[in-house]
């Protein structure tokens, strides 16, 4: 007998590819200080651009009629996240970003540690109110996954992207290539 494929969007099989990925990416960075920054780099360079295809592709789901929006990552978890991230990134932590919002196109300086820590903030509170196992928790994690991934966290891992990708694989200095 084979499995046909589910009607409910809050269990297909893009969400529950989100929610793995997310929950590796969210139990990686909780113990990120544990490993060495070359080993902290590669992981990033790989999950970060998984993270986006990941949230891109999540279905569009209604929240619940009553749904206010339940966060359950706190300012202090966000912070000791943020710190031990700080660590990994000892002098790397910099970087330069445009923003989009406005039409001067100003480099901003930017963090990689935050912008680690808000996209592992909206993915952890993803997490947990999906494993809540209620119809109506998933229902409301995945509207709230896909509204932040547009509005915040997806942002937050396409202007990373460039600077981790910088870090984890410095250009060669080849003569040889050199033209």
């Amino acid at each position: 007998m084979t499995n046909a494929p589910t009607s409910d969007p809050t269990t297909s099989a893009n969400v529950i590819d989100m929610l793995t990925v997310a929950n590796e990416f969210c139990l990686f960075t909780e113990k990120a200080e544990k490993y060495n920054p070359d080993e902290v780099l590669q992981y990033y360079a790989k999950i970060c651009p998984l993270l986006y295809l990941k949230g891109a592709i999540l279905p569009v789901v209604e929240p619940d009629e009553d749904y206010l929006g339940e966060r359950f990552v706190n300012e202090d978890q966000w912070e000791s996240i943020y710190n031990s991230l700080l660590i990994v990134f000892p002098g790397n932590d910099d970087f330069y970003t445009l923003s989009y919002e406005n039409a001067d196109n100003v480099p901003l300086k930017a963090s990689i540690s935050e912008h680690l820590a808000d996209v592992y903030q909206d993915l952890k509170d993803f997490v947990l109110l999906y494993q809540k196992n209620l119809s109506y928790a998933k229902q409301n994690a995945v509207y709230e996954c896909r509204t932040l991934f547009i509005s915040h966290w997806g942002a937050r891992i396409a202007a990373l992207l460039p600077a981790i990708h910088a870090l984890a694989f410095p250009a060669q200095q080849d003569d040889e290539l050199m033209f």
